[in-house]
């Protein structure tokens, strides 16, 4: 069964890309992009398939915990998964108690977003074949699926999440990018290894490449983090 998914997000370019990570998870499929809780609410009015919503906290007539218990009043019981930014733990702790399933702070990478879907899409899967009168072991697995990855970044076989992390740390704190080399040198590896990371994160829309001109040698390619 394919799950229906609206992505509620103000900002656009990040709205676009969460539309475009939907269309690349197999099983799932865009039901709309909401840019605020009232388009949201008006979307959800007019479709009543939608099974699954990617909320932002954020929005700007409301924040997303409110949309939430708007719709839970309304006795709508479509599943939530928080994409935001927001790291409150107070504003976490409403988000459970609200019954969101999964919460992805940004930024994050593509493979961390398909990661969460499916988790969700293990979930649903579960809770569709479970019988009808469930014993213990049957909850324990539900809510397992929900628990079972680990919540870091998935990174490519022989890269390490502590390094990728500390490329992402540098390049965060350079306002104009960095190369290779100096990349390499920030962090303390070799210019090799840190391009392997520099063209991952590339590859994963996170960073935009750009060549650099200047001096007597071939030019650079910077990498600079995308705001």
């Amino acid at each position: 069964m394919t799950v229906r998914v609206l992505v509620v997000e103000d900002e656009e370019l990040a709205a676009e890309a969460h539309a475009t990570y939907v269309g690349r998870v197999p099983g799932f499929e865009l039901a709309g992009v909401a840019h605020s809780a009232t388009d949201a609410m008006r979307m959800l009015q007019r479709d009543d398939d939608v099974d699954l919503v990617l909320l932002d906290m954020h929005l700007p007539d409301g924040h997303g915990l409110g949309l939430l218990q708007r719709l839970r009043a309304e006795g709508r019981t479509l599943d939530v998964i928080a994409v935001t930014s927001a790291r409150d733990s107070e504003v976490v702790r409403r988000a459970v108690s609200q019954g969101v399933v999964l919460y992805l702070l940004k930024p994050f990478t593509f493979a961390a977003f398909r990661g969460k879907l499916e988790q969700y899409a293990e979930f649903r899967a579960r809770l569709e074949s479970a019988p009808g009168d469930v014993v213990q072991d049957d909850v324990d697995q539900l809510f397992g699926a929900l628990r079972s990855r680990p919540t870091g970044e998935a990174v490519p076989k022989g890269m390490s999440l502590d390094s990728l992390r500390q490329v992402v740390e540098a390049l965060r704190e350079a306002p104009d990018g960095l190369s290779a080399a100096e990349a390499a040198a920030e962090i303390g590896i070799s210019r090799v290894t840190a391009r392997r990371y520099l063209e991952h994160l590339a590859d994963e829309g996170r960073v935009t490449r750009s060549p650099r001109y200047g001096g007597t040698g071939r030019p650079e390619v910077g990498y600079v983090w995308i705001r």
